[in-house]
């Protein structure tokens, strides 16, 4: 995971990250514990249908560890290793977190390679360089161990919504969206093989009814955020 420029820039927001991402979120009538709980429970859903255990999971980006909680009620008995090139988010994190079963490491920390059963990543790779993004997904297939999952979530730029909702966000001003086709190459070009592809959170919350039909429309890139789930081969 890249060094710069994300490093400076989330130690910028640490302290009050989900105050500036609710800036972008609230035009959705959600916050980001919807969000990251959705995430998790789908990645746990799919992953646990395989009937396989996850004890390790990796957070690929964790900032202020967002997703901790929800991955830790995911998958229960696992243990959650957060890595991120911010040192301001990684102490907010490890404040946050006192207790459980959870550590928050910078990338060069990272496990050692075949140590990990699943990798989560959220919202991470528009803000690695385009060069660099190769790089990084390999960290991961490196870390992961033979037949380990890989749940790279995204935003969806084929929804209009999601760049006026990332241009309220002080911290998305330069982020550049992946699309779907993008991520999946760089997952099969680092060794991947590709299990789908499913686009999530389609509707905002004044048309929470609607939400059932999410799992019918998930195959169509109309949701807010989009998921690669790939498997490192055994």
């Amino acid at each position: 995971m890249p060094q710069n420029p994300t490093e400076p820039e989330f130690d910028e927001f640490a302290s009050d990250y989900q105050a500036a991402l609710q800036k972008g979120l609230r035009l959705t009538g959600e916050d980001s514990a919807y969000y990251a709980s959705g995430r998790c429970g789908w990645t746990a859903a799919r992953v646990c249908a395989e009937a396989m255990k996850v004890e390790r999971v990796l957070d690929f980006g964790c900032g202020t560890g967002t997703a901790t909680r929800f991955l830790l009620g995911a998958f229960p008995g696992c243990r959650v290793v957060g890595t991120d090139p911010s040192e301001a988010s990684l102490e907010v994190a490890r404040r946050d977190h006192a207790g459980l079963a959870a550590e928050f490491i910078v990338p060069r920390d990272l496990p050692r390679a075949g140590a990990v059963d699943l990798a989560y990543c959220n919202g991470v790779f528009h803000h690695i360089p385009p060069a660099e993004r190769p790089g990084a997904v390999k960290s991961v297939f490196e870390a992961l161990r033979p037949g380990g999952w890989f749940a790279l979530w995204e935003n969806n730029p084929w929804n209009p919504m999601v760049w006026y909702v990332m241009s309220r966000v002080p911290f998305d001003k330069d982020a550049i969206m992946l699309w779907p086709g993008e991520t999946e190459g760089l997952l099969t070009g680092a060794g991947f093989e590709l299990v789908m592809t499913r686009f999530w959170f389609v509707f905002p919350g004044f048309l929470a009814a609607l939400r059932p039909l999410e799992p019918l429309l998930s195959p169509w890139p109309l949701g807010g955020q989009y998921v690669v789930l790939a498997r490192k081969p055994l």
